[in-house]
């Protein structure tokens, strides 16, 4: 048996080693003060400085939040919609054909999904004048088109598993469909929303594939510019900027973690709702 665990452990930490111990090298090297990347020549913080006077990084990290924040607020509303039609309408004409539009950005490779929409902005320029050229509009409602996939199919399960007694019952109490969808269905799937938004903020703001289909001049997102720079080699700069990123990630998923315990101390520990109540003389 020991050996067993010993094998199973030794997989385990190979396993985490291999997925990150090139982060660690690569937020270490960010603080190298040579110029060739693989070479170590003492710890300096040059490469952060000369990085937040790069304004054509600037540029692209706020493009590429412009462009995450509008596109995955809008992809939660139409990706909710989506899953509360699937989810609730059990039978509607082209139901199937509604599901498959959904399903498909879910398993069409990044590639076809580009062009696609390259050849469908295209043609709708030369039909009628819109868009008159590509760049951050673009970008976003191609972000907006496959991201609210994802968001409606988080949004489906919760409302699959949800229980529709309390629904009917709100209902039965004389409560209109608004008014029920806005104090009760919403509040208990607003979790599953908060993970739709933060799922497709995530995959616009790391897109580069679709966003180098769709793009024009000007628009350049941080992943484009990352990849051109890593085209030509990797320079400290760019290590810097990974870093940069990898920070900001890891203090989210802190701050998230942190949320949800809280929460998690809160529902096993709830304030008394069954105590007497106080009698005031």
């Amino acid at each position: 048996m020991r050996p067993k665990r010993h094998f199973i452990v030794m997989s385990l930490a190979f396993g985490y080693a291999f997925l990150y111990v090139p982060i660690f090298l690569l937020i270490l090297y960010s603080f190298n003060d040579s110029r060739i990347p693989t070479i170590w020549n003492g710890f300096s913080l040059r490469w952060y400085a000369s990085l937040l006077d790069n304004q054509q990084v600037i540029d692209a990290a706020l493009l590429s939040l412009r462009i995450a924040l509008v596109s995955a607020t809008a992809a939660t509303v139409l990706g909710t919609l989506s899953g509360l039609a699937l989810a609730h309408m059990d039978k509607f004409r082209g139901r199937l054909v509604f599901t498959a539009l959904i399903a498909a950005p879910l398993v069409m490779p990044e590639v076809i999904t580009g062009l696609s929409l390259l050849l469908f902005f295209i043609s709708s320029e030369a039909m009628i004048g819109w868009p008159a050229q590509r760049g951050a509009l673009t970008i976003t409602i191609a972000h907006i088109t496959f991201s609210s996939a994802f968001v409606a199919v988080v949004v489906q399960s919760r409302l699959a598993a949800l229980d529709r007694s309390l629904i009917e019952a709100a209902m039965d109490l004389g409560g209109r469909p608004f008014a029920v969808a806005r104090d009760i269905t919403l509040p208990l799937i607003a979790p599953a929303m908060l993970a739709g938004w933060l799922l497709a903020f995530t995959l616009s703001l790391d897109d580069l594939v679709i966003a180098t289909f769709v793009s024009g001049p000007g628009a350049s997102t941080l992943p484009m510019l990352i990849f051109s720079k890593v085209r030509l080699g990797v320079a400290p700069d760019v290590n810097a900027l990974a870093s940069l990123v990898i920070v900001i990630v890891g203090l989210g998923v802190l701050v998230a973690g942190f949320v949800m315990r809280r929460r998690q101390v809160g529902e096993s520990h709830p304030t008394s709702a069954t105590d007497p109540p106080h009698v005031v003389a």
